[in-house]
């Protein structure tokens, strides 16, 4: 087909194709271990599955309400009252997404408008500053502080200007695997104490979180979670990324502005998969464990390169572990990434991209949401370079 005649101008003139879509096609041209895109190779509950089907065959084929099946909200609601003491009201505080990623844009699209500015932490998942930029908003970046990637909230405040709408959260974090702490919750608040500032919090791995300590999510403090829409994600805690199933809980003034773009965005979430998770759920052991066995594959993982020459320290949360090689190569991140792909076929992503201005700790991110074999295998070959 002939190139279209005319010039088009691009809404994201600097946006090409995702680290995750170019480091996994390398992972396969090089037939490598792929720890670089974070989904998970191993079975999902064969019992969800047969869920699906079940409501598959029952007929429940056909569009669902826009916000949701309301068996679905009322299981969200109960759990969020059981996990973090928080109601919310299925029928306005409870929309169920086409997974995170549509959630976040959503909420972008609604309640960011030309000249707004939305404060984000740096490295930060790759699908925030676009979905600001879209919107004729402005992102304005904060970088997470070297080592431990904790919140410079004297920096935060130092930004906060009359324009500031949005401040974007992201805990358990991806990329680097840090969770807030009770000090972060704190300066929040006193932050946004007397403003209007709005906070959006990607929780998607909230059950993900290690060495017994707890998620701290807004819906937790009644000073945040009045001002706060929520996104969390079923394909993070049931391991069915390509479901692209989630939910935000917010306030009812928040989500009446959310279902606005909701509407006209996807209009609703896939029905029988929606029925199956609301049944699935009623048994909250089947989401409460995750945690437990992440753990057990973040130390198998770390245990199979203890003996390597890359520096580590323990993953927080998330089923992210950061791997620093200074004591190997002074490349740059991206290529030595792309080195250990096709020379020893183990697949990273490096965490300059993350950045809006890259920076070079030479660090890459593996994903251990993996068959131990897997991870006993990608091991075996780190230790060795």
């Amino acid at each position: 087909m002939p190139e279209y005649p005319h010039s088009i101008g691009s809404k994201l003139p600097k946006i090409g194709t995702t680290i995750f879509t170019v480091m996994s096609k390398l992972a396969q041209k090089h037939n490598a271990i792929n720890l670089s895109q974070g989904f998970p190779d191993f079975p999902v509950d064969p019992l969800l599955i047969d869920l699906v089907s079940k409501y598959m065959r029952q007929g429940y084929n056909q569009y669902p309400p826009m916000a949701g099946v309301m068996s679905l909200r009322e299981t969200i609601s109960g759990k969020m009252e059981k996990a973090y003491g928080v109601q919310y009201d299925p029928d306005s505080e409870i929309t169920v997404t086409a997974g995170g990623t549509q959630a976040i844009f959503t909420a972008i699209n609604a309640l960011i408008g030309e000249g707004d500015e939305v404060i984000l932490f740096t490295p930060a998942y790759d699908c925030y500053a676009p979905a600001i930029e879209l919107v004729g908003g402005k992102p304005v970046y904060v970088q997470l502080k070297s080592g431990d990637y904790s919140i410079d909230w004297k920096q935060v405040k130092k930004v906060v200007t009359r324009h500031t709408k949005m401040i974007l959260i992201n805990s358990p974090q991806n990329p680097t695997g840090a969770v807030i702490g009770t000090k972060d919750i704190q300066e929040l608040i006193k932050i946004t104490k007397d403003n209007d500032i709005i906070i959006l919090s990607d929780e998607v791995y909230e059950h993900i979180v290690f060495d017994g300590e707890r998620h701290l999510s807004m819906a937790g403090y009644p000073e945040l979670a009045n001002r706060s829409l929520i996104v969390y994600s079923f394909g993070k805690t049931f391991h069915v990324t390509g479901w692209k199933t989630g939910y935000v809980v917010g306030p009812k003034n928040l989500m009446h502005e959310f279902r606005k773009v909701h509407q006209f965005n996807v209009f609703t979430a896939n029905a029988p998969i929606q029925y199956a998770l609301a049944e699935y759920m009623s048994e909250p052991s089947r989401y409460m464990g995750v945690a437990e066995m992440y753990q057990r594959k973040r130390d198998v993982f770390l245990s199979a390169v203890s003996a390597s020459r890359f520096k580590l320290k323990p993953s927080k949360g998330t089923y992210f572990q950061l791997l620093d090689y200074s004591a190997i190569s002074e490349e740059e991140d991206q290529d030595f990434a792309v080195r250990l792909t096709a020379d020893f076929q183990v697949a990273s992503i490096p965490i300059s991209v993350f950045y809006h201005n890259p920076v070079q700790d030479h660090v890459l991110r593996f994903c251990f949401a993996k068959e131990e074999d897997t991870l006993l295998r990608a091991g075996e070959i780190l230790s060795k370079i």
